[in-house]
């Protein structure tokens, strides 16, 4: 057998060859004029043995600054959080990682119940009606939430924060351009969105105003003050949220939110270099049947016990097909069931009590920058991430930084050209006294 991981044989091929009377391979592509047929050598490299290859990868890999090996101060949407140890054993199990789409309740109780239990924590996280289960990522649930209030208010305009993520702005705006939907900037200042601007700028034709809370600065917006100035004009009012922030902060939904969606990775998942991740959209009762994603409801057998089922199902693709608001496919459950199995660890208190270190170390760094010269940006307030300012490139100084083992924050001059030498400091729970004063010491030595 020449490629001894593919499950076929020459008497195998043999076979399969002779049931569709055919004598070679070739005959399969003799449809296909030579003409048009490749002819050269594929541009990669040669291939190895098991043994070569592994080395070669284990090099490549050796390559990347990991979490592990490094303190790490980036953030900026993807953050070093505690992931509890349990939470690898529990999605390592077959019935949940090898587990489809859960169309058949009855064999699938185990998965259903996982994540009916993630829909009612980011349920309550949010302060929200419902929630489902769950999303790809913090991104394309917010741009998701976005088409949904358009469609909603049958209107075609996005106000969208200038403090949200670059990145999930410009998903949306993607999503946007595809349904001819206006995204408009609003305005930021002191590191939070301009309440001023964002009064001239609503109108009758808003569909919804997003922003981020926190926001992309770690700053906290106004959400009450942003929901009844949309609400004046019966748009709808998004926000795209931190869940552990909401572990010490007002949840949206007590603030006048219609959609709140954000991104579980902070709860047990890891930084993946980017992800899977796991997107979490929760919204009120009104807007129960255009919620795009799974929606698993607690019921009861016919002999009376508990049963979980996938409810409202005529939003799915399995059911409506090109009608349908679901678009979410694949194991994607398992990477809610992760978030689950993290929040179920931490419980309430544990979950309050991380958030609050996140702020008092975020804290403790803000002033020890401040102590050594430097200029923190904003002074509203915080939570995980502050912006500090830095007298030469922070790509430079990202590059000492990973000399000495740490990896330093995100250089916001990269999507901000205002804030050219400006670096964006994440500070989670993981982070010690030592290595903050070492990361204000090495960065002042290096600017």
């Amino acid at each position: 057998m020449k490629h001894r991981y593919l499950p076929m044989t020459e008497q195998d091929q043999k076979e399969m060859l002779e049931t569709i009377s055919i004598s070679s391979i070739d005959e399969l592509f003799s449809d296909i004029p030579e003409k048009v047929r490749f002819k050269g050598l594929y541009n990669i490299k040669e291939a190895k043995s098991e043994s070569a290859l592994a080395k070669e990868l284990t090099a490549l890999a050796a390559k990347n600054a990991d979490t592990v090996n490094n303190v790490s101060f980036l953030g900026a949407g993807v953050y070093n959080h505690y992931k509890p140890v349990i939470v690898d054993h529990v999605i390592s199990r077959s019935e949940f990682y090898t587990a489809y789409t859960p169309y058949q309740p009855e064999i699938s109780q185990g998965e259903l119940q996982a994540i009916f239990e993630f829909q009612t924590m980011i349920a309550e996280l949010t302060g929200m009606d419902l929630a489902n289960s769950s999303m790809y990522d913090g991104g394309t649930a917010l741009a998701e939430a976005g088409m949904l209030a358009a469609g909603h208010t049958k209107r075609k305009k996005l106000l969208v924060s200038g403090a949200i993520h670059p990145e999930y702005k410009d998903v949306v705006t993607t999503y946007a351009d595809g349904q001819s939907i206006e995204v408009v900037i609003v305005p930021t200042k002191h590191g939070v969105t301009d309440i001023d601007s964002l009064r001239d700028l609503v109108d009758e034709q808003t569909a919804a105003v997003i922003v981020q809370y926190p926001n992309f600065f770690g700053q906290i917006e106004d959400l009450k003050a942003i929901g009844e100035i949309v609400h004046e004009q019966k748009g709808l009012f998004i926000v795209s949220a931190n869940p552990l922030a909401l572990g010490v902060l007002t949840p949206p939904g007590k603030l006048g939110a219609d959609i709140v969606a954000g991104d579980a990775q902070p709860f047990g998942i890891a930084e993946a270099f980017g992800g899977p991740h796991c997107g979490f959209f929760a919204v009120t009762t009104k807007l129960m049947r255009k919620v795009p994603g799974r929606l698993i409801g607690e019921t009861v057998d016919e002999q009376g016990r508990r049963g979980y089922v996938l409810t409202l199902q005529a939003r799915e693709q399995h059911i409506r097909r090109d009608k349908a608001t679901s678009n979410i496919c694949s194991n994607q459950a398992l990477l809610a069931l992760a978030a689950a199995v993290a929040m179920t660890a931490l419980g309430k208190q544990g979950v309050r009590e991380m958030a609050k270190q996140n702020i008092v170390k975020t804290r403790y760094a803000k002033n020890a920058f401040e102590a050594a010269g430097f200029t923190v940006v904003f002074q509203g307030a915080h939570f995980n991430e502050i912006v500090v300012k830095t007298n030469t490139s922070v790509t430079e100084i990202n590059k000492g930084l990973l000399q000495k083992g740490i990896i330093g924050g995100f250089d916001l001059g990269r999507v901000y050209p205002e804030l050219e030498n400006h670096a964006l400091i994440a500070v989670t729970e993981l982070r010690t006294k030592e290595e903050i004063d070492a990361l204000v010491a090495e960065m002042g030595a290096l600017q």
